[in-house]
């Protein structure tokens, strides 16, 4: 049996659609229908070859995709806690399970980590079919408010926004909290760190992606492109700097620019991970993180074990992933999408609903 899929045949050349073999449940694992995947820019990482000194370079051919939510169609017989016929989230951060970060409740840093999409022991989800490993820590069902299609706009872009706002950045109680790039993980960590009660500013360069920022609670928001000095603005628009600042994006501009948003005491969250020019290195203000005691904390994806927060704020309505839901389209169109952000001018999260055809 052959299914759709989306396949990486070479860096950079043109993405297609293929037919493939459907996957096969390991005894640990599941398969599962893929009903939403949403189209994100780590997904055009990967394509263009970013990320090998991150580990996250498969060898081609590869399918790629890492925001899936799915029906589980088939488990593998040590199964124990996910069922066929089941709606779940999938996170892209596949844990073991058995390491001592798995068992201190880090299993989105797991040591046997692996990047579903992004690494060759996980094909990815732009497919009719996805395969799930260590289903009993990796699939997270959903509750019966919250379907599937809802659940697609959770995909990575979400649910990473929500670790780096609630955990990494414990943001909240009135701060002051600077996001800088207002692409799908900066308008989910706009729109999250609202609902923790924080007053939040966006910064980018396009006045849409402002605007969309606004619209989902920003109190404030700077426009890079107007100004000589961005962090500058953001600094007197709090009368001295930011509590929280996050860089959504992962290049130099944007990490400088965010580190010199803050106020003395301030954290600083990372988010975006860099391009090729950087390949994984920013110079910092060193003796300004000493000077002013601030902090600099990584935050990567989610761990299931917490997702039920998330899926608890969505149930209460204060949290809505598909106000986040740019468009949806079929997988035929998924290439499309990933080449025009090569021009760093798309606003809003697409997502994959249909795989057949």
């Amino acid at each position: 049996m052959s299914m759709n899929a989306v396949v990486l045949e070479e860096f950079q050349e043109p993405l297609e659609v293929h037919r493939v073999d459907r996957p096969e449940p390991e005894p640990d694992g599941l398969v599962a229908k893929v009903e939403g995947c949403g189209v994100c820019r780590s997904d055009w990482h990967c394509w263009q070859g970013d990320w090998d000194w991150f580990g996250y370079r498969p060898d081609p051919p590869h399918i790629l995709g890492h925001e899936p939510t799915g029906t589980v169609v088939e488990v593998g017989e040590e199964v124990e806690n996910v069922s066929e016929g089941q709606e779940i989230a999938i996170p892209f951060n596949f844990a073991c399970g058995k390491c001592s970060l798995c068992r201190n409740g880090r299993e989105n840093i797991c040591e046997n980590h692996v990047g579903l999409g992004f690494m060759n022991e996980a094909p990815g989800a732009f497919a009719e079919e996805v395969h799930v490993p260590n289903a009993d820590v990796n699939a997270v069902p959903l509750p019966d408010s919250i379907d599937a299609e809802t659940a697609a706009g959770c995909g990575c872009r979400f649910m990473t926004s929500y670790h780096g706002m609630a955990h990494q950045g414990d943001v909240g109680r009135g701060e002051s909290v600077v996001v800088h790039g207002c692409g799908g993980i900066g308008l989910s960590a706009v729109h999250i760190a609202d609902a923790l009660g924080a007053n939040v500013i966006g910064v980018d360069l396009m006045e849409e992606k402002l605007e969309r920022a606004e619209k989902l609670g920003a109190v404030a928001t700077v426009d890079a492109s107007e100004v000589d000095d961005p962090a500058k603005e953001v600094r007197e628009i709090t009368d001295g700097g930011a509590d929280v600042s996050v860089d959504a994006l992962g290049i130099e501009a944007t990490c400088r620019n965010a580190v010199d948003s803050l106020g003395k005491g301030g954290r600083h969250v990372q988010i975006g991970l860099t391009t090729s020019e950087e390949r994984g290195e920013i110079p910092l203000p060193t003796d300004e993180f000493v000077a002013k005691e601030i902090e600099f904390v990584g935050s990567l994806g989610l761990q299931p074990s917490r997702y039920p927060e998330m899926l608890d704020m969505i149930e209460s309505g204060k949290l809505d992933p598909t106000i986040l839901v740019e468009d949806t389209i079929d997988i035929h169109a998924v290439p499309g999408e990933l080449a025009a952000m090569t021009e760093f001018n798309t606003v809003g999260i697409p997502v994959c609903t249909e795989f057949g055809g």
